[in-house]
């Protein structure tokens, strides 16, 4: 008899791979997870929605370079939990996702929360399984932390069946309860009990094989890589106007970001930072620009990319000279001549790439002083720009005025989390991350929703760190309970909500072209109050005299342990105007 049950099985080799926190929302199929996860010392943390869990377990893959883990149960719990799990997958956030299952002997009989769930996340994820024998449990989630982390980073999904994380003994007495043999008499009876008696014992003791699975999907480089490398220090070298641009994947598993922005910084060529990369080289350093990168890469003669796809952020290639000499380096080997082909591709993390690419560089930055000036002049023109567009005068609060007071008050070691459309966006002008893996927003997918899962993970990953959670109205919705789970778990986010009644990003363009607001608009409710409901702290700012002291107020109550929502009255602003999201 196994005294042994599948719950204590994952968590043992969860803890073995470094795994410090489990993401869940209890379910009767996946008890033995949280209970053994929390034997084995690692924090169990409950969150309202399931989606929550998964986009927490993102959150701490990027900010710690680890593995991030989420339980969800059966049915809904899993499917709940798509949306984040397809969010990891195009943000190349390496995770593992168990879902609970029905029990093996009633799969496609009609039992509770039972449907086809490795068909809905085949598609989505790297590698998507379920464990048929326990022997062949341990083997599959140490297969699971390979696969997510191997060639391009991404989520792996596995499903354990209910009756493969009880021990034994208690998964023996349910099959016969459950199937009436007890008391049965007769030879149907009778054979069926032999029946599960043999099933039990498949399960619990047939011996360990192989697990299948995919093979890594990136063909590392060869011995030409490093002539690769030598050729972009030598196009460098002969470059006059080059121009940098790091995006997310530079980061992933990177637990020690500090040698790569050190690389970086002595590369000294004009830099661009995207995604997760933003706050990589600080809070303001020489070399890195935030404004008219179009502008820049329009005009550059040498255009490296690393880590960062030629999708719609780069108007899919077409924003990069074609007289320009193109470098790309990227874990895709997809993503690598998607819309563009570089005249030099190397398919090598690009965070290692940047760091091999700096101990060769043969450049002298001096000689791009004209280029540097010519950048740096467009780069103050814009933040002037935005200043001017700041109304400390108006009836309610203008968002950048609120932003640029907020930037001036930040924490030095700030995390930030932004979850939204128009009023994130134009947090993103002002707002400047402080230090490496302090910036988190949803990725390529655009997701709403992300917001109270991330800060969730930042919380446990950057503890006493002041965090900041940039709320639009609309999206707060999403995510607003998780205010629950951070009081429970002892977070103290930050949480900014700008409440101008509307889904702004989207109403500005179609109220101009199609002439009606319908499905856009919101009510300027009382976030503040809600927030109060789920035991964290509420502000309510309306007035734009009192736009300092009010963010001094929501750092100090936050300082003090207790997570608190800043519900913010916003003015209407043609800022973006022309900036729809489709």
């Amino acid at each position: 008899m196994s005294e042994t049950d599948g719950g204590a099985i994952i968590a043992r080799v969860l803890k073995r791979n470094d795994v410090l926190f489990l993401y869940t929302l209890c379910g009767g199929h996946i008890s033995p997870i949280l209970v053994g996860a929390k034997k084995e010392g690692l924090k169990v943390v409950d969150v309202r929605d399931e989606v929550s869990a998964v986009f927490a377990a993102d959150a701490t893959a990027r900010m710690s370079g680890t593995v991030g883990v989420a339980a969800v149960t059966a049915g809904p719990g899993v499917t709940n939990a798509v949306t984040a799990v397809k969010n990891a997958q195009m943000a190349q956030s390496p995770l593992i996702l168990f879902g609970g299952a029905t029990a093996t002997v009633l799969r496609g009989r009609g039992s509770l929360q039972d449907i086809d769930q490795l068909a809905i996340m085949r598609p989505i994820t790297k590698w998507a399984t379920s464990v048929k024998t326990l022997s062949s449990l341990e083997g599959t989630v140490q297969r699971a932390f390979e696969v997510a982390t191997s060639g391009t980073p991404g989520p792996v999904f596995i499903e354990v069946p209910v009756d493969l994380l009880y021990r034994e003994d208690v998964v023996k007495e349910w099959y016969m309860k459950e199937s009436g043999v007890e008391n049965a008499t007769g030879l149907g009876a009778k054979a069926l009990e032999l029946y599960l008696r043999g099933h039990l014992y498949k399960q619990f003791h047939a011996p360990s094989l192989p697990v299948p699975g995919p093979l890594p999907d990136v063909r590392m480089p060869g011995r030409n890589a490093e002539d690769e490398v030598s050729k972009v220090a030598e196009a460098l070298a002969k470059a006059q106007r080059p121009v940098l641009v790091v995006g997310s994947q530079t980061l992933v598993i990177y637990r020690d970001p500090e040698p790569l922005s050190l690389a970086i910084e002595s590369l000294g060529i004009p830099t661009f930072l995207g995604g997760t990369a933003r706050g990589l080289l600080g809070h303001k350093a020489e070399i890195q620009l935030r404004h008219k990168r179009s502008a820049a890469l329009k005009k550059a003669d040498l255009v490296i990319v690393a880590g960062f796809p030629f999708d719609f952020r780069l108007g899919y290639g077409r924003s990069i000279s074609s007289k320009a000499t193109l470098v790309a380096a990227n874990l895709s080997r997809t993503d690598l001549r998607k819309n563009r082909r570089p005249e030099i591709a190397l398919q090598m993390h690009p965070g290692t790439f940047l760091e091999n690419l700096a101990c060769k560089n043969y450049s002298d930055s001096a000689k791009w002083g004209p280029w540097f000036a010519t950048l740096r002049e467009r780069e103050v023109a814009r933040d002037a720009e935005i200043a001017s567009k700041a109304n400390q005068d108006s009836e309610l609060v203008d968002p950048l005025h609120f932003f640029q007071s907020l930037e001036s008050q930040m924490a030095d070691d700030a995390v930030l989390v932004v979850d939204g459309g128009d009023f994130v966006a134009t947090a993103a002008y002002i707002l400047r991350p402080r230090k490496p893996l302090c910036w988190l927003d949803p990725g390529v997918f655009g997701t709403l929703g992300v917001g109270g899962g991330f800060a969730v993970g930042a919380g446990m990953c950057r503890p006493g760190q002041e965090t900041w959670l940039i709320y639009g109205d609309g999206s707060s919705a999403y995510s607003l309970a998780e205010m629950d789970t951070c009081v429970r778990h002892g977070l103290a986010p930050i949480a900014v909500i700008g409440t101008d009644g509307s889904w702004a990003q989207i109403a500005r363009e179609q109220g101009e072209i199609l002439g009606d607001l319908v499905g856009t608009e919101l009510r300027r409710c009382d976030y503040h109050k809600v927030a109060e409901g789920y035991g964290a702290k509420g502000l309510l700012l309306d007035d734009p005299s009192k736009v300092a002291e009010t963010i001094a107020e929501a750092k100090a109550i936050a300082k003090a342990g207790h997570p608190v929502v800043l519900n913010v009255m916003i003015n209407s602003t043609d800022f973006r105007k022309g900036s729809i999201s489709m």
